[in-house]
């Protein structure tokens, strides 16, 4: 099967560079920001920008476009305040994403701050229920991130991720990404093939894995089960590659998409396109 990999390109200069910087590096997929992740105030797009979207969407022929959203937004968030910032803006970026007739939204659930998990989650679901109306005539879905659990954060277990979507799944289309760098600095281990079958099965009893559509992947800076959100290149960090080896190889992850975001940039994810791709022809299991 042919699978999906690709990175997390830049969209500096204009939307449609992100998929020239896809194309620069043989990605078949793409993830990119939509607006400055690190502003309330998001961009809007003239019909000249959009044009060049769609037109270097059918040049370069790559699937299955996601969004990260911005990492200000926070849909638990317990401050009133910044609580309708936080939803304000993941509004719009539905409506950006609708305007770039996107694949998937990936967004960090949320934190609890000071409050109970328990009235994060809740608020949560609250704040995705009420983004239905943006989805009558689109092809978008929502796809919750898997987080390290670091600070506050919210989504590092599979119970937490499968709670928001059973809540949800029925109202609104959601799914989750795992990123494989988050997952094992939450306790997931993913450092051989049997690893990440114990995973997916422990994925299957909380969240289901019809609810999984993508992988973010990225290697660990950190141990097992350190809840620090460090990326590292593939194979030089705590998962290792036979980790790689074994994600690429495995049934159950082939048809997903999967997004580097590793550092090092784009001759790194060049060369680790190239490298997931290796290991995607080579069907032996690891």
């Amino acid at each position: 099967m042919h699978q999906l990999i690709g990175a997390h390109t830049s969209a500096s200069g204009g939307v449609y560079n992100a998929l020239i910087n896809g194309h620069e590096i043989n990605a078949g997929t793409i993830q990119l920001f939509t607006s400055n992740q690190k502003q309330w105030k998001g961009r809007t797009y003239k019909k000249e920008e959009l044009d060049l979207w769609f037109e270097h969407l059918e040049k370069t022929q790559i699937k299955k476009v996601m969004s990260h959203a911005s990492y200000l937004i926070n849909l638990g968030c317990p401050n009133e305040i910044n609580l309708i910032k936080s939803r304000t803006a993941f509004l719009e970026e539905i409506e950006r994403c609708n305007l770039l007739k996107l694949t998937y939204l990936n967004f960090h659930p949320g934190a609890a701050l000071k409050e109970s998990v328990e009235l994060c989650l809740d608020t949560i679901v609250e704040s995705l229920l009420q983004t239905r109306p943006l989805f009558e005539n689109s092809d978008l879905r929502l796809l919750l991130e898997a987080t390290a659990g670091q600070g506050s954060n919210v989504g590092h277990s599979f119970e937490q991720l499968g709670y928001i979507v059973e809540k949800t799944k029925d109202h609104i289309p959601i799914g989750v990404c795992i990123d494989t760098c988050h997952i094992f600095a939450a306790s997931y281990d993913l450092r051989t093939y049997e690893d990440w079958d114990n995973m997916l099965k422990t994925f299957e009893t909380h969240v289901g894995l019809k609810h999984l559509y993508a992988l973010h992947v990225n290697d660990s800076k950190f141990g097992l089960g350190s809840r620090k959100d460090r990326h590292a290149p593939l194979g030089e960090g705590e998962i290792g590659i036979e980790g790689f080896k074994a994600m690429m190889q495995h049934p159950a992850l082939m048809a997903l998409p999967k997004y580097l975001e590793t550092p090092g940039g784009m001759p790194a994810w060049k060369e680790e396109i190239a490298l997931l791709k290796t290991f995607a022809s080579n069907k032996k299991k690891v």
